[in-house]
């Protein structure tokens, strides 16, 4: 599949270059430091660059972290020796020796503190680690691989993160394309997510409407890649359809028509809901709604008013249906109809 490298996907001008940076960086031995926005695929892009590598059939070994205890990192890095401290009841292999002779991938470098990273420094010159607690270096032969989504020039000017580190690590610097850039992708990622799904669902949904096809290609996607990914499994799982319809996707048909990227339908209130049936649709999102403008736009509105309704009087139905001023059996309705989880 020539969109296809790896686990990554993708035709746009951005993915290509990507693509050929792989290639490029591939059998060289020099660290790489991935960057970009959360979401975006930079494990993707490791992965892909160790498997393509001279290196494939060796370990393939990633920590992330930010995921783990600063007192702890050192030993899960390095390893630690018996009795090196409470708790080290037998010698411990760290990751960079799990990785010998493979690639290591540490994601979240910015996330490091100041003493540790001079240890990784240490490494990355020397080729060789020191287990917590022993006093006999081990040498390594580990390529990097780092990744980040701060931004480690404003950490070093900030004196949280080492220049000589950031040096070391930024040999080749690769940057993953936020999926708003990349906007040709989304149809791509849109069928292979829901392939994915469905497969693993037991669904025979086979793809979008044009309806739902254009409100997932207006939205910007902030969460990038793994956003699109969240959605479409939501999606898949909750639908009774065999194509996915913009009703599937009423997260992202808020934010998209209220104009408000951050939109919550969970703490929306009747206030706000008249705000927007009086002010806050745009003609620029109300493009993907061709046809069925007014019947999601009031189906859109009387979601959020029964959420809040529901949260107000604490769920029970007879007491929202009369704040609503509907009787309970066409609550009940608009609640399937609308497919409100409560």
């Amino acid at each position: 599949n020539k969109y296809k490298f790896g686990s990554l996907i993708g035709k746009s001008k951005p993915m290509e270059k990507l693509f050929e940076m792989i290639h490029l960086v591939s059998d060289s031995r020099a660290s790489v430091l991935i960057t970009g926005e959360s979401g975006t695929g930079k494990e993707m892009i490791a992965s892909a660059i160790h498997y393509n590598s001279s290196r494939a059939d060796k370990p393939f070994i990633k920590i992330n972290c930010a995921a783990i205890p600063e007192n702890l990192l050192e030993s899960e890095l390095f390893g630690h020796k018996k009795g090196s401290f409470t708790g080290a009841v037998s010698d411990k292999k760290g990751k960079f020796e799990m990785a010998d002779t493979g690639t290591i991938f540490l994601d979240e470098i910015g996330e490091m503190d100041l003493n540790l990273q001079s240890k990784l420094l240490r490494v990355l010159q020397e080729k060789e680690i020191e287990a917590v607690g022993s006093v006999k270096p081990k040498k390594i032969d580990v390529r990097v691989i780092a990744a980040t989504n701060a931004d480690l020039e404003k950490l070093i000017s900030e004196k949280r993160f080492r220049p000589d580190l950031f040096y070391r690590l930024n040999v080749v610097n690769m940057v993953t394309p936020p999926l708003r850039e990349r906007s040709d992708d989304i149809p791509l990622l849109i069928n292979h997510f829901i392939a994915k799904y469905a497969e693993e669902n037991g669904k025979k949904i086979t793809g979008v409407t044009r309806e739902a096809h254009k409100l997932l290609m207006n939205y910007s996607w902030p969460g990038n890649v793994r956003e699109l990914e969240n959605v479409i499994e939501r999606a898949v799982v909750l639908s009774q359809l065999e194509m996915l319809d913009i009703q599937d996707f009423s997260e992202i048909n808020g934010r998209l028509l209220y104009g408000d990227e951050d939109f919550d339908p969970e703490t929306g209130d009747s206030e706000s809901s008249v705000e927007i049936a009086n002010s806050r649709f745009s003609s620029s999102n109300l493009d993907a709604l061709d046809g069925r403008a007014i019947e999601v736009v009031v189906g859109e509105v009387e979601a959020r008013l029964i959420k809040y309704a529901m949260k107000k009087f604490k769920y029970t139905k007879t007491r929202v249906a009369k704040f609503l001023g509907i009787n309970r059996n066409t609550l009940d309705k608009k609640i399937k109809d609308l497919k409100i989880d409560y």
